[in-house]
């Protein structure tokens, strides 16, 4: 089992046939990803990473390919674009790597959104990765290993620094989700612990957050009450001043339980084992799995 995306996800590339596109399509390829399509308007009717059809919108290549998945490799100006088309086209998943997409677009994808069949991950995150069945993104696929435990992350980065801590303590994962740093993303920590908590297969989870917003602190409460399985946190910014913004777009202290203080307190108070740095993050998760055991 795993969650959003399988060996047998049908994915199409929107901004195929760019730089970026190009380069971590063939990756994702060479990881096991089912790439069935490419989409970039006036490129239709070509063919691009040997005989992968390219299409001029995401409508005409759901129609010839089925493909349920969409990911988006295009300049943040044109992201939202992508990502209503691929709404408006009945995408079931849609993964937004593009950083730098306009609030203001983003109020407008949320919209589209909300009125939809399509999940969205991201925008500004580094995709959702299915140990040894399929990756949507940019994670480096050789550092995981197939287990049982679940990531999620705003984090690119220290995604892969937690992937890192659960291998060196013997432990893989099901599914690593990288949600995303902006103000407005699309699935938050909650959805992704629901989605977890429902996977047969995953027995723990890992959460990563930062400083700045609720999404913690409301993902930690909900948590209490509705997840069984042993969650593992850790809040990045834990030296940032109040005020000042630290990497993502979203990680800016306004309030006063907004700190990383303030946060791990939560954390804590609703049943999270709480990991100080990124070092811990695995053995604090064997620890859990075996007193869960």
């Amino acid at each position: 089992m795993s969650i959003l995306v399988n060996k047998d996800t049908k994915v199409l590339v929107q901004g195929i046939t760019g730089t970026e596109g190009q380069f971590h399509s063939e990756q994702m390829i060479k990881y096991g990803t089912n790439i069935v399509s490419g989409v970039t308007p006036k490129k239709g009717g070509t063919t691009t990473l040997g005989n992968i059809p390219v299409y001029d919108t995401v409508k005409e290549a759901k129609q010839e390919t089925d493909a349920n998945a969409s990911i988006i490799f295009v300049p943040p100006r044109f992201a939202a674009g992508a990502i209503i088309e691929a709404t408006k086209a009945e995408i079931e998943l849609v993964v937004c790597i593009s950083e730098g997409i306009p609030v203001r677009d983003m109020v407008k994808v949320k919209h589209e959104l909300d009125n939809s069949k399509t999940r969205l991950i991201g925008p500004n995150c580094p995709g959702i990765i299915t140990v040894d069945e399929c990756k949507l993104g940019i994670m480096p696929g050789f550092i995981c290993e197939k287990g049982n435990i679940g990531v999620i992350s705003k984090s690119g980065t220290l995604t892969y620094e937690a992937i890192d801590q659960l291998v060196k303590n013997q432990m893989g994962q099901t599914t690593a989700i990288g949600i995303g740093g902006d103000p407005i993303i699309g699935t938050d920590m909650r959805d992704a612990l629901e989605l977890f908590e429902n996977d047969p297969d995953t027995e723990g989870i890992v959460m990563i957050g930062e400083i700045g917003g609720q999404m913690e602190n409301n993902a930690a409460q909900w948590a209490k009450d509705n997840v069984s399985k042993p969650i593992v946190g850790f809040i990045a910014g834990q030296t940032a001043p109040p005020g000042r913004r630290m990497g993502h777009a979203g990680a800016i202290i306004s309030g006063g339980d907004e700190t990383a203080e303030a946060k791990n307190r939560i954390l804590s108070e609703c049943n999270i084992s709480v990991a100080k740095s990124v070092a811990e993050i695995g053995a604090r998760m064997k620890e859990a799995i075996t007193v869960k055991i």
